[in-house]
């Protein structure tokens, strides 16, 4: 799903790739991709089962984990683990080229474009590391900006810090 579709056509396109791929749209899975093609915060299944669960109470998680799984092997998701091994895969419909914000506060996931890869320094890494290049990804770490501004404002009313 790339940033420039709008919602629907993203919806579409990637409800066609997993019937081309064999898979059965059934309502479950149909829920799954609509409710992850509107989503910007890179959810994790857990969340996308609890989000979907009310409107559908027969859905398993397995389902929401098997069609995530199908989504990222179809390469229409990311998968994504961004603060290490400890935390749950977080799952990316942006399939463009694009980095990675994470606020150290409260865990928010914002997508930054991404310029051209560097040539130079793509070389540079494929003889240092002695591997081919296929995608660059960089994760910045700060605060996002609610965070920050409820910092500067705790500070702000807080004399003593």
């Amino acid at each position: 799903m790339s940033a420039g579709e709008s919602i629907e056509a993203r919806t579409q396109t990637v409800l066609a790739e997993l019937k081309r791929a064999g898979l059965k749209l059934t309502p479950q899975r149909i829920a799954i991709v609509r409710e992850l093609a509107c989503d910007r915060s890179h959810p994790t299944a857990q969340e996308l089962f609890e989000r979907l669960r009310p409107g559908h109470p027969t859905m398993s998680f397995a389902t929401v984990y098997n069609t995530l799984d199908a989504l990222v092997r179809l390469e229409l998701v990311s998968a994504l683990r961004l603060n290490g091994d400890q935390t749950a895969m977080r799952f990316d419909p942006n399939t463009t080229a694009h980095h990675h914000a994470v606020c150290d506060a409260c865990g928010a996931v914002i997508d930054i474009p991404a310029l051209p890869p560097s040539a130079p320094l793509k070389k540079e890494v494929e003889e240092i590391a002695g591997f081919t290049v296929r995608a660059e990804e960089r994760i910045y770490r700060g605060l996002c900006g609610r965070c920050n501004d409820s910092r500067k404002q705790g500070a702000q009313s807080c004399p003593s810090r």
